[in-house]
């Protein structure tokens, strides 16, 4: 992981990071921008109707749409914007443990930041910092037309 160094292109704003997200799936299941580090982005979403299973589980589609949301954030704000944009490539996710209520909170840190590529680990934990679910993201970097 690339620890210790600011990685963003573009300045963070998580109230902008957020009303980004305005009137599409990520708004609709609650998914929210806590805090934006050096380089790490942070997100919670909520255990509820939106994102549970007929059970009352966490969906594991749930957790693997918060994992691409918040990858793909990460991803835009490392690259110029105005001359680049970045579509999810291929994602996985390990589902650990399940949770019932209350809130899961990811963190997305960069494995690798290439000129074509970027991977991230998403890793996302329950309210007592229990993992429930490992992923990871690769973004293709493409060139705006």
């Amino acid at each position: 992981m690339l620890l210790g160094m600011n990685i963003w292109h573009t300045t963070p704003n998580i109230d902008q990071i957020n009303q980004f997200s305005a009137n599409c799936m990520v708004e609709y299941i609650g998914i929210v921008v806590t805090e934006v580090g050096e380089d790490y982005i942070c997100a919670k979403m909520p255990v509820d109707h939106r994102t549970t299973q007929p059970y009352g589980l966490l969906h594991g589609g749930a957790s693997v749409v918060l994992a691409e949301t918040l990858g793909s954030m990460a991803s835009q704000m490392v690259v110029d914007s105005q001359r680049k944009m970045v579509v999810g490539l291929a994602i996985n996710a390990n589902h650990v443990r399940s949770a019932r209520e209350g809130y899961v909170y990811a963190t997305a840190r960069a494995i690798h930041l290439g000129k074509m590529t970027h991977i991230w680990e998403i890793n996302i934990v329950n309210e007592k910092q229990q993992i429930v679910c490992v992923s990871r993201l690769t973004m293709a970097i493409l060139d705006k037309e």
